[in-house]
């Protein structure tokens, strides 16, 4: 806002706006809830504003509230024909109109919409940014087959972000990696939903619920059946499950595809699906999985 030609008062009222509203946008995402005392709608939607602020506050959410009655030339400047109107303000400039927004609900979507598309770094951003090479470093040591080590890491991590989905998963896995997997499944307990559902955590339960499909004993017969009769999928089925909890998921997807290839529909198509779960388990952007997609791509349509 210029303040050229305009009074003392004016001035004041811009520098006011530039401490207390621009200067904060710079950085995070500022709520802009233009009000006035004897307004009915805004006293009923200021406790859905600040409960949300406060909640958002570490994602870099402030609620500023502009009294119309006392700033009415900044009010002037925004055009405020009614109130309540709220904007959310980034770097000086509105990005979206709130004032639709009435409950904690709608309030809370259209925030993670506008949250996802701007560089905002509050506390929970930064946290999270540092977090990223840790968790990558941990996953590193996992794909080389140290899930001891693995442990120690995703230990550490998940005394630093306790409800960080990547972290719980990462700790899971390492613990089914290190031959710990009745330590692994407390962690998959009474998850909130919001972690529950995430796609990482899908993973992890994907990798014990292969764990604990895994046959027990020597494999050695389960190669003799399978020599003996191409045709044998049970027993080619178990191999895979032995193949992979020997950390051979090369062989392990052999034997699932050989199944597909010789009987897709075998067993209500058992091996087609456990081949996605371990995908699933191992990730499935990891260059291998995607390879093993392409296979299985070419057996069905090709």
């Amino acid at each position: 806002m210029a303040t050229l030609g305009l009074s003392a008062a004016e001035r004041e009222a811009v520098e006011a706006f530039r401490r207390d509203v621009v200067e904060p946008s710079m950085t995070s995402l500022v709520i802009l809830d233009f009000w006035a005392e004897w307004c009915g709608p805004c006293r009923q939607l200021t406790p859905v504003l600040e409960k949300v602020a406060d909640e958002y506050a570490g994602k870099g959410v402030k609620l500023i509230k502009v009294n119309v009655d006392e700033n009415k030339f900044i009010a002037a400047q925004f055009r405020i024909q009614s109130i309540p109107t709220v904007y959310a303000l980034f770097q000086g400039q509105p990005v979206a109109d709130l004032t639709e927004a009435r409950t904690e609900s709608s309030l809370k979507r259209m925030l993670d919409q506008i949250l996802a598309q701007l560089p905002i770094q509050g506390d929970e951003q930064q946290a999270q940014a540092q977090l990223e090479p840790l968790i990558e470093m941990g996953e590193a040591v996992l794909a080389e087959g140290d899930g001891e080590r693995a442990v120690g890491i995703f230990t550490q991590l998940r005394d630093m972000a306790p409800d960080n989905a990547a972290v719980i998963s990462g700790l899971v896995r390492a613990l089914i990696a290190a031959g710990r997997a009745e330590e692994a499944k407390p962690l998959l307990d009474d998850l909130p939903e919001s972690l529950a559902n995430d796609p990482a955590i899908a993973r992890a339960r994907s990798a014990l619920e292969l764990a604990a499909a895994a046959p027990a004993g020597d494999d050695a017969e389960l190669e003799q059946r399978v020599a003996a009769n191409g045709d044998d999928h049970e027993a080619r089925f178990d191999l895979a499950g032995a193949k992979l909890a020997r950390g051979d998921r090369d062989g392990a997807a052999d034997q699932l595809l050989e199944i597909i290839r010789r009987d897709r529909d075998w067993n209500d198509g058992a091996a087609r699906k456990r081949l996605l779960q371990m995908l699933e388990a191992i990730g499935l952007e990891d260059p291998w999985a995607a390879a093993q997609r392409r296979r299985l791509s070419a057996i069905l349509f090709g």
